[in-house]
């Protein structure tokens, strides 16, 4: 039996499901317009953990792909053949230890990626990311697994991140690792790969600290690394305890390098208060400056890991708001001014327009937690499971008009990590569909939901999955066009 814990309970109850459904129901009716793919994974384990308390993002990878043409969604759902999945499905136990912890595991394994954070279509590879390890190859089509994925040998570091960047114009992958020589090294590996699959930038940095990098931002001219106080000690883990731990005393820094023909001591280490940087918007450059839109909190998001005297926050109290850091790349004081707040409502996960990436963006989708909304707390409470952060709406920003605006899916719903679709390749920026999955704990089931960026108050079209999906992480929309071109 899966632990008595939340997240391992009701809706967070692992799925293990394989298979597909052809013409999912409609409520509605889905754009004839929408024509690609929308793919995201979630941490799913298949056997039970021998860690009682394993976070919820240690799970093993599990895709997700919704094609949808004219007007029909069609699902298909595979796990990652990773070595771990196939090492502990031969075993028929689970042999993986605490999270990013080797000294915890039953075997020695060589890769011990769950391939569970973020999948992504590029140079006709899905990539199914795990930020401690290379990403894994699927057939974008059948979700086949194809194998780990080094980029033809030429990966220098032993760690990929799950929130690599596709430049919109040049169509480059833009990506690094951190504790990118093994566990507990300070050392990053910033890297840039053109259309085919050609690594064309490769740069070795140290990190003031060994602590997460989750997400980063990229510029025209420049890269940023948002360094979180949840830091690494190898004795620690040795001794079986955790990868991390939060440090209340430790500063956010932001390594500031430039994109292009850097050196490792190029690299600037900016600081700011201790916080929770999570995860980006997008960043861009006006006049010299760079403009870092990225959601913050004030306590310590992933609560199950404290600091060293055994403090951590109240889930219920802990929430993130979107901020605008303003940094001079060039400046000699390496202090930043203070964020400045953007919008004081409880959101993550955000989104932008995908093609305007690392340049002045104005609309923002992202999760919301609307307190106002009516949300049936006593039906969703006792089966909603826990371990992930819950949001109840999704909220769509104009940082030009000041317009904001919220999307209520219902009562005994909580949202998942949005995509957004533009309406047609010459659309405004914002002009479009925002998709996500959607839980209905009602039903216990899962949905599709569809919200035209017209009218932001009401789905366009509901698609009903006749199972439940547990709470992804992230994931990506890919046109037909684009996967055609590659």
């Amino acid at each position: 039996m899966y632990p008595n814990h939340p997240q391992f309970h009701g809706f967070m109850k692992p799925c293990r499901f394989e298979g597909g459904v052809q013409n999912l129901e409609v409520k509605g009716a889905v754009p004839s317009s929408i024509e690609g793919t929308f793919y995201r994974v979630m941490p799913d384990p298949l056997f039970v953990p021998f860690i009682k308390t394993d976070p919820w993002f240690n799970g093993d990878g599990s895709v997700s792909a919704f094609q949808i043409k004219d007007g029909r969604v069609h699902f298909k759902q595979r796990h990652v053949r990773t070595e771990k999945m196939l090492r502990e499905r031969e075993a028929g136990k689970a042999l993986l230890g605490r999270y990013r912890n080797k000294y915890t595991d039953a075997v020695e394994f060589k890769i011990r990626s769950s391939a569970n954070t973020n999948v992504l279509f590029f140079n006709k590879h899905l990539l199914a990311c795990k930020e401690d390890s290379p990403p894994y190859a699927m057939d974008p089509i059948t979700l086949e697994t194809i194998g780990l994925y080094d980029f033809d040998g030429q990966l220098p570091s032993l760690t990929f991140t799950a929130h690599p960047k596709i430049d919109p114009v040049t169509g480059e992958l833009v990506g690094f690792g951190y504790e990118a020589k093994g566990d507990g090294t300070p050392d990053i590996c910033y890297y840039s790969v053109d259309q085919s699959g050609k690594f064309t930038e490769t740069v070795w940095l140290v990190a003031p600290v060994v602590a997460m990098i989750h997400d980063f931002a990229v510029t025209e001219n420049w890269v940023i690394f948002p360094i979180i106080p949840l830091t690494c000690d190898i004795e620690r883990m040795k001794k079986g305890g955790e990868h991390w731990q939060w440090n209340p005393d430790q500063p956010v820094y932001f390594g500031v390098l430039p994109r292009r023909g850097a050196k490792g001591s190029d690299v600037k280490w900016f600081q700011a208060p201790n916080s929770f940087p999570g995860h980006v918007y997008n960043a861009y450059e006006e006049n010299g400056k760079i403009l870092l839109d990225i959601s913050v909190s004030d306590k310590n998001v992933f609560f199950w890991w404290p600091d060293a005297k055994g403090n951590s926050p109240d889930p219920k109290e802990i929430a993130a708001f979107l901020f605008r850091f303003h940094i001079d790349p060039l400046a000699t004081d390496l202090v930043l001014p203070p964020a400045e707040l953007l919008l004081q409502e409880n959101g993550e996960f955000p989104r932008i327009d995908d093609r305007w990436g690392m340049k002045k963006h104005n609309h923002c989708f992202f999760d919301l937690m609307d307190m106002t909304a009516p949300t049936n707390w006593p039906a969703i409470l006792p089966v909603m499971g826990g371990g992930f952060p819950p949001y109840n709406s999704f909220g769509h920003l104009n940082l030009k008009t000041k317009v904001f605006e919220k999307y209520f899916p219902g009562p005994t719903h909580f949202t998942q990590e949005p995509v957004f679709v533009p309406r047609s390749e010459q659309a405004d920026e914002g002009d479009g569909y925002l998709m996500a999955l959607v839980n209905n704990y009602e039903t216990m089931s899962s949905e599709l939901h569809i919200i035209d960026t017209r009218d932001f108050s009401k789905a366009r079209a509901i698609v009903y999955l006749p199972v439940r999906l547990r709470p992804g992480l992230h994931g990506n929309w890919v046109d037909a066009k684009d996967m055609a071109i590659q």
